[in-house]
């Protein structure tokens, strides 16, 4: 399975990757072995996540979801929270 994802950094911003591994790859940006831009953002919470069938599925999502505006990807977070 692979994942898009959403998670919130410390100073509010939002970050959206993928992964094969949710766990590990938060553990990773909170460890700041994670992307650039969390590395100073520590510590993040995961916020949002997707499951796919394929990495390529998820990298798309991941695509999609970084074209959104904020307030679409706060709108997204609610939503899972339902």
């Amino acid at each position: 399975m692979a994942y898009t994802y959403i998670l919130e950094c410390n100073d509010g911003t939002l970050y959206t990757g993928w992964t094969t591994d949710v766990k590990r790859r938060v553990k990773e940006h909170n460890k700041g072995t994670g992307a650039k831009y969390t590395r100073a953002r520590i510590p993040v919470e995961l916020k949002y996540f997707e499951e796919f069938n394929t990495n390529k599925e998820a990298m798309k999502r991941e695509c999609e979801i970084k074209k959104l505006t904020r307030k679409k990807k706060i709108e997204l977070i609610e939503r899972m929270l339902i």
